[in-house]
C-alpha cells in the first residue's frame, strides 16, 4: 500500500498520532518561507543567509512578526510597512504549498524505495525531495532555467537517499535498488536530451531545455525507472494542458516557450506522494509494480 489514512495506522507505527501532521504543516510552512528566499536570491547569486530578510524594494529589514509564515503577510496586509509597495501573494502561497506537501508526505509510501523501506526514512526523504524541487520549479517559472548545482546535487542526494533506505533491510536488495535508480537517472537524462534534439530537427528549435533533461535525471535518481516513466507522462500531460489553456486565454503565443520544469516537478511529486500503483490503475494498467 502506498498511501493510507491516519486512522488506519498501526498503534506501533512510529509515525502515528494526530500531532505529526500538525508538526509537518508548521515545519513545512517555515521551510516554504526559506524556499522563497532561495528562489529569489540564488539566481541573483546572493547569500541565502546574509543579509537577513528585507524588503526587496526599499531594503528595510523585516521585523520578526513579518517573517512568520503566512501570518506575517496577513499582518502587514500584503504591503511593506515602510515603502507601502505590494508584497507578492506568491510568498504565502508557496508557504502554504510547502506545508500541504509536507503533510501529504506523512502517509505516503512510495514504491520507488521498495516495499521494505523504513516509514521514518521515507518521510524524511519525502520532505527533502519536496523542499529541493519547489525552488527549482519557482526559478524555472521566473527565469526559464534552473541552477546547475541544484540539479547536480539533487541527483547525488537522490542516489544517496536511495542507498541509505535500500541498504537498511538488506544489502542485496539495496544494491539492486541503487543500480536501478542509477540507470533511471542516466536514462532520464538521455531520453529528454534525445526528445529535445528530435524537436530541434522537426521544428528547427529544441523542444526542451537542457535543464529539463537534468531535472529528469534528478527525478530518476529518486524515483527509479517505472516511477520516472509515470512522472514524465504526467508532466507531458500537465505541459500540454498548460499550453492549451495558455493559447486559449491568449497568454501564450504560437511557439512561445514556457517552463516545463514545474510540470516535471508536479509529475515527480504526484508519483512519490500518491504511489505508482494508483496512476497505473488510473491509466488502465494492472497495478503490479
Amino acid at each position: 500500500m502506498n498511501a493510507f489514512p491516519l486512522s488506519l495506522w498501526s498503534p506501533v507505527d512510529p509515525l502515528s498520532g494526530p500531532l505529526l501532521p500538525l508538526l509537518a504543516a508548521v515545519l513545512g510552512a517555515c521551510i516554504g518561507s526559506f524556499l522563497n528566499v532561495v528562489a529569489w536570491r540564488l539566481p541573483r547569486q546572493e547569500s541565502l543567509l546574509l543579509p537577513p530578510s528585507h524588503c526587496p524594494r526599499c531594503g528595510t529589514r523585516l521585523a520578526w512578526f513579518e517573517n512568520l509564515p503566512v501570518l506575517g503577510w496577513l499582518l502587514i496586509g500584503g504591503r511593506c510597512r515602510h515603502c507601502h509597495r505590494p508584497v507578492s501573494l506568491r510568498y504565502p502561497l508557496v508557504e502554504l504549498l510547502c506545508a500541504g506537501l509536507w503533510v501529504a508526505a506523512v502517509p505516503a509510501r512510495p514504491t520507488a524505495m521498495g516495499s521494505a523501506a523504513s516509514p521514518l526514512l521515507l518521510l524524511l526523504a519525502g520532505w527533502l525531495l519536496i523542499s529541493w524541487l519547489i525552488p527549482l520549479a519557482l526559478i524555472d517559472i521566473d527565469r526559464l532555467w534552473m541552477p546547475e548545482p541544484m540539479l547536480r546535487w539533487g541527483v547525488v542526494l537522490g542516489l544517496a537517499v536511495t542507498a541509505a533506505i535500500g541498504f537498511v533491510p538488506d544489502a542485496g536488495s539495496g544494491q539492486a535498488l541503487l543500480f536501478s535508480h542509477l540507470l533511471a537517472a542516466g536514462g532520464g537524462l538521455l531520453a529528454l536530451e534525445a526528445l529535445s534534439a528530435l524537436g530541434e530537427k522537426l521544428m528547427g528549435r529544441p523542444a526542451l531545455g537542457l535543464g529539463d533533461a537534468k531535472l529528469a535525471a534528478l527525478l530518476g535518481a529518486w524515483l527509479g525507472p517505472a516511477s520516472l516513466v509515470a512522472a514524465v507522462a504526467l508532466a507531458v500531460l500537465a505541459g500540454a494542458t498548460v499550453g492549451l489553456i495558455g493559447r486559449l486565454l491568449g497568454l501564450l503565443q504560437r511557439h512561445q516557450p514556457f517552463a516545463f520544469g514545474p510540470c516535471l516537478v508536479l509529475g515527480g511529486l504526484a508519483v512519490w506522494l500518491v504511489g505508482l500503483p494508483f496512476w497505473l490503475r488510473l491509466a488502465g494498467f494492472p497495478a503490479t509494480v
